[in-house]
């Protein structure tokens, strides 16, 4: 490998490094009160190498959102091989409740980077946070589609916004529970639905 192959090899670990850091330290303490040193602290990259690949914070802000829609795509991805949309949906409710503990301490990590960057007077960030919260509504709306459900659309947007409410409940009162309990609740509602007799 020549020298510079392995510089190029370098530097891009490096900003995947920085951009999963990212990631984590944005979900665990917020926009706000995270630095860039709080960043290169957690990908092990010195402070000042940070801005040969990302100028601001909100670069690293949209890194982290990046980083959540490659983690969606993953997630996504392995229930697509699953061949029943009703046991795709239910495993990722089943993703949701493994992620128990996380969420009681941190709340959604998509949901909470978007709630925070939202209020900001800017409104540069919350189209990109927007984008990755409409990838995961596509996603479960082509699954109840699938089940030929009426209003697969709102019947989506019931799935998330549950899902986004007992992530925001079980950070809020520091109850990993919430989560086990509401998504076993989720699970048995998808299993109730069936397709509506009398459109066809």
């Amino acid at each position: 490998m020549t020298d510079s192959k392995v510089s190029r090899a370098r530097g891009a670990d490096k900003r995947r490094r920085l951009t999963a850091a990212a990631a984590r330290v944005l979900h665990e303490q917020g926009v706000e009160r995270t630095t860039l040193a709080d960043i290169a602290g957690a990908a092990d990259v010195p402070v000042g190498n940070v801005y040969y690949y990302f100028k601001t914070k909100d670069e690293l802000v949209q890194a982290a959102l990046g980083e959540h829609a490659a983690r969606l795509a993953d997630l996504t991805g392995g229930l697509d091989r699953l061949p029943d949309p009703r046991d795709r949906l239910k495993g990722l409710v089943e993703a949701w409740m493994s992620g128990r503990d996380l969420a009681a301490r941190y709340g959604c990590p998509t949901g909470t980077l978007a709630v925070e960057v939202g209020k900001r007077a800017d409104g540069t960030l919350d189209a990109e946070a927007g984008r990755v919260i409409r990838l995961l509504l596509a996603w479960v709306e082509r699954q109840f589609r699938e089940l030929d459900l009426p209003d697969p659309g709102g019947l989506a947007v019931t799935l998330v916004a549950a899902y986004q409410g007992m992530s925001l409940l079980a950070n809020a009162l520091r109850d990993p529970e919430i989560m086990t309990r509401e998504g076993a609740r989720l699970v048995r509602w998808l299993d109730s639905l069936a397709p509506d007799a009398s459109a066809s």
